[in-house]
């Protein structure tokens, strides 16, 4: 008989299901856009739906599953598999994912619940850029930002469960746009993808000039995407928000850097599709600020884009 285990990656655009075998191996997967307006219960229904349709498809039963793993990009207290707070998806709060989800798949599968980062670090740490590092973060810049903390190669959750979330570590109290951390002023509300669209929405309402606008058609549609492709035509706004995103960057991996004293990032996600014209300018601010010549390696995540799945599994082992 043979044992599988699926991969859950919930993130704050979409979703995505990952299907692998005994040995480990991704044999199928799709992605399913995340409903942000969603509160818990409803989340994890369309997740248990999505899942059964997989079982469903590949003749799979309870029985055959090694269980679930699911990362999420919330503060998850990890022991008992509740979500505290979600920033993306607003309305998960205080929500007991875990045992709702057993009690969902009838009671007799085993599920694993993460913050997301943690479950990426898992997989890059085991299968990807982080091999042979005895200390790594892995440094997930997409919807958000935020950290896995890999030490004496092993995974460090904190207390209760949410170490590394330090795109909510506080660099301008009460100033900035409101995250939805409930925070002003935290590294996230200036730098991240969902966040630095609604820098450039702000200063669109304000009456400046850019051609992000007309790249998106409506002020609403604007992503990163469109700052992306309107910094490659030298557009003034794009180029200021590009710039925004590397100095709060640069600093946040540098507080990092010093808290730690880890020298190896791992960076992945989607702003990723930023290239050089981000994270060069990343590695000189992080550079100005570190006085010191020892080596520090700043590397690209080896999964692409199953990272997300593949540590979700991860769990499981």
């Amino acid at each position: 008989m043979s044992i599988y285990t699926i991969g859950v990656d919930v993130g704050g655009t979409k979703t995505a299901y990952g299907l692998f075998d005994e040995q480990k191996k991704l044999i199928y997967k799709n992605t399913c856009i995340t409903h942000t307006d969603l509160n818990g219960e409803e989340l994890f229904d369309e997740i248990v739906e999505n899942i059964n349709t997989i079982m469903g498809d590949f003749n799979i039963s309870a029985d055959d599953l090694r269980g679930i793993g699911i990362g999420m990009p919330s503060f998850v207290m990890y022991e008992e598999g509740k979500i505290v707070k979600t920033a993306n998806i607003k309305r998960i709060r205080n929500f007991q994912a875990r045992n709702y989800m057993i009690k969902k798949m009838g009671g007799n599968v085993r599920i694993m619940l993460d913050n997301d980062a943690h479950t990426a670090a898992l997989a890059e740490h085991r299968n990807g850029a982080g091999r042979g590092f005895r200390h790594m973060l892995y440094c997930p810049v997409s919807t958000g930002i935020s950290c896995g903390i890999i030490i004496n190669n092993e995974l460090f959750r904190g207390r209760y469960g949410w170490a590394g979330e330090s795109g909510h570590m506080i660099v301008t109290p009460g100033q900035g746009i409101e995250c939805g951390c409930g925070n002003q002023g935290c590294l996230m509300s200036w730098c991240s993808g969902s966040m630095i669209v609604k820098h450039v929405q702000q200063r669109l309402a304000n009456d400046e000039k850019s051609i992000i606008e007309e790249l998106a058609r409506d002020t609403d549609n604007i992503s990163a995407m469109h700052i992306n492709a309107a910094w490659e035509k030298n557009d003034p706004l794009a180029i200021w928000a590009v710039e925004q995103m590397a100095q709060y960057m640069g600093v946040w991996l540098y507080n990092m850097y010093t808290t730690l004293n880890i020298n190896c990032f791992i960076l992945g996600g989607g702003l990723l599709n930023f290239g050089d014209k981000l994270f060069d300018r990343v590695r000189e601010v992080f550079d100005q600020y570190n006085h010191c010549d020892l080596p520090v390696y700043f590397k690209k995540a080896e999964l692409a884009d199953d990272y997300g799945i593949i540590g979700a599994a991860e769990l499981l082992f």
